[in-house]
């Protein structure tokens, strides 16, 4: 798989998610669809009233329930599609990254610390260790459990893992957490490497997203050998009847 590949497909399944055409990333200027529960989509909360903003850098996705489009229209009108990022009523961007494939393919272990890879099966036994919610879901019952894992060892002492749980045929998506103590040693970053490349020789397109704020994360993506590819808008704001504040909920 190469980079034009892995954009094809993401291109595809984010427009089964946000119900439009995968050229209209292409496009420039705002473009606003009804927001549906399609075929193929990836597992994540489907909120509603549902008003969801997606840019891939040229157009801004607007993904919007029927029954607020015309008040997002309103909003909408004559802005241009920075001005749509950036509306009262929207909030919680993160940064999606996508695995730069030439410079995952060669890993190597540059700490001192023992990574091991862990099938599906042997993750829940992890849900034990507390404090490593950024990676363990720690639900038996979520509807797109971690199927990947790295965990990192001092000797015996387990001190961090990463997981990618799947929520779409070909994507999954990278969490990793590492003890507060041993952070700053590039643990997180070699973990996510060696999982990242795991997933890619299996077929599959791992991401990883940080919050616009969290700059340790972000350092992290970038040390791991990711590149900024999408910026989503997950959460909105809606005053008045008959909006109701939207929260995010995570599986």
């Amino acid at each position: 798989m190469n980079k034009a590949q892995m954009y094809e497909i993401v291109r595809n399944q984010l427009a089964i998610d946000y119900n439009c055409k995968p050229d209209d990333f292409f496009k420039e200027g705002i473009i606003i669809t009804e927001a549906k529960k399609s075929e193929g989509r990836r597992s994540l909360p489907f909120i509603h009233p549902r008003c969801e903003m997606i840019t891939m850098g040229h157009s801004v996705i607007v993904n919007v329930s029927k029954d607020i489009m015309p008040f997002v229209k309103r909003k909408l009108n004559s802005k241009s599609k920075y001005d749509a990022m950036n509306m009262p009523f929207v909030y919680g961007l993160c940064h999606y990254y996508l695995p730069d494939i030439d410079k995952v393919n060669a890993v190597h272990n540059d700490t001192s610390y023992e990574f091991r890879l862990l099938e599906q099966a042997e993750i829940r036994s992890y849900y034990k260790y507390e404090g490593f919610k950024n990676a363990l879901q720690y639900n038996e019952d979520s509807l797109n459990p971690e199927i990947l894992g790295i965990a990192v060892f001092d000797k015996d002492v387990f001190i961090g893992i990463c997981c990618a749980a799947k929520d779409s045929e070909k994507m999954c998506q990278i969490g990793v957490d590492v003890s507060s103590e041993y952070r700053n040693q590039h643990i997180a970053a070699t973990a996510v490497k060696m999982l990242t490349k795991e997933l890619l020789d299996r077929g599959l397109i791992p991401y990883y997203f940080t919050d616009n704020t969290n700059l340790a994360s972000q350092r992290t993506a970038a040390a791991a050998g990711y590149f900024p590819a999408w910026n989503h808008s997950f959460k909105a704001r809606l005053h008045g009847k008959p909006f109701a504040f939207l929260n995010y909920i995570r599986f």
